[in-house]
């Protein structure tokens, strides 16, 4: 029965494999103005479960299925953090099926903060059972934004990726979700560490399923420079975190203004939160 199953869960997968994700497009975003610093979020909201307790689980299972009365709520809580923050990256989001009320929490989430700019990575379409995404809200126009598809046994793992700044040497922000299994982990950041080897400024942000020591010592992230949050930085489960599966990790070249998981449990996920100022010399690009 599981064999029949996971063959026509693969056949929807597949059959809509050519599916995108959507985006606000770029014509009213304000240009990227380097400031002092940037303020970042990274955050799983579950697709707008509130999660407390390990129960939950199990008793709000269904609300991964069918929508909820309170989920409009919840989404309009987190919206009022994220207004705080100029890029923000976002996990477990849905883009439109029945269980989100056929909302793409993406762009309501970006509306409802008053963020110029979103993108929404589909990355598992299920039709109207569920529309898997990853999302990038934005308070300036990136150079460009690209999506890309993360290795994996199972399908349905990605990566946005925002360039800010010049071409010549922009600030490289990397949003993922990576899977549970430590084996697609190396394969999967064995693809990232590809894709920003060239760049001096790099931002990676998202839910990692791993904890930093392990993600920088024991995967292909070792052989880049990148710094963590403290070990102390406990996101998972929010009720009582301790977990640091969370991360922004960043470059040597910028500097670590602030940083803190924040006390906001709309989720089974806290948030993390940092400031970031641009290297000495970078401003006098512009």
């Amino acid at each position: 029965m599981y064999k029949r199953f996971r063959k026509q869960l693969d056949g929807i997968i597949r059959s809509r494999d050519e599916s995108k994700g959507s985006n606000s497009g770029l014509e009213h975003v304000p240009a990227f103005e380097p400031q002092r610093h940037l303020r970042l979020l990274t955050f799983n909201i579950q697709v707008g479960i509130n999660t407390s307790a390990y129960r939950h689980y199990l008793t709000r299972s269904w609300q991964h299925f069918l929508p909820h009365r309170s989920r409009i709520q919840n989404l309009d809580r987190i919206a009022s953090l994220l207004s705080n923050y100029d890029v923000v990256a976002l996990q477990e989001c849905d883009g439109g099926s029945l269980r989100s009320g056929y909302i793409n929490q993406v762009q309501y989430l970006a509306e409802a903060a008053g963020i110029p700019y979103w993108h929404q990575q589909l990355n598992r379409n299920l039709g109207q059972i569920a529309q898997h995404s990853n999302g990038l809200l934005s308070r300036f126009r990136p150079l460009d934004v690209k999506e890309y598809k993360l290795p994996g046994r199972v399908p349905g793992r990605g990566a946005i990726v925002a360039r800010y700044g010049t071409e010549e040497d922009p600030l490289v922000l990397v949003m993922m979700h990576l899977s549970l299994s430590k084996a697609a982990q190396q394969r999967q950041l064995g693809f990232v560490s590809e894709l920003i080897s060239r760049y001096r400024h790099v931002v990676l942000m998202g839910d990692m399923n791993n904890h930093a020591e392990e993600l920088l010592t024991r995967t292909p992230l070792k052989e880049t420079d990148l710094l963590p949050l403290p070990d102390t930085a406990h996101s998972f489960p929010s009720w009582r975190p301790e977990k640091a599966l969370d991360h922004i990790l960043v470059s040597p070249s910028l500097q670590i203004r602030n940083s803190e998981v924040v006390s906001y449990p709309m989720s089974d996920h806290l948030p993390i939160a940092m400031d970031i100022a641009l290297p000495d010399g970078y401003l006098e690009k512009f």
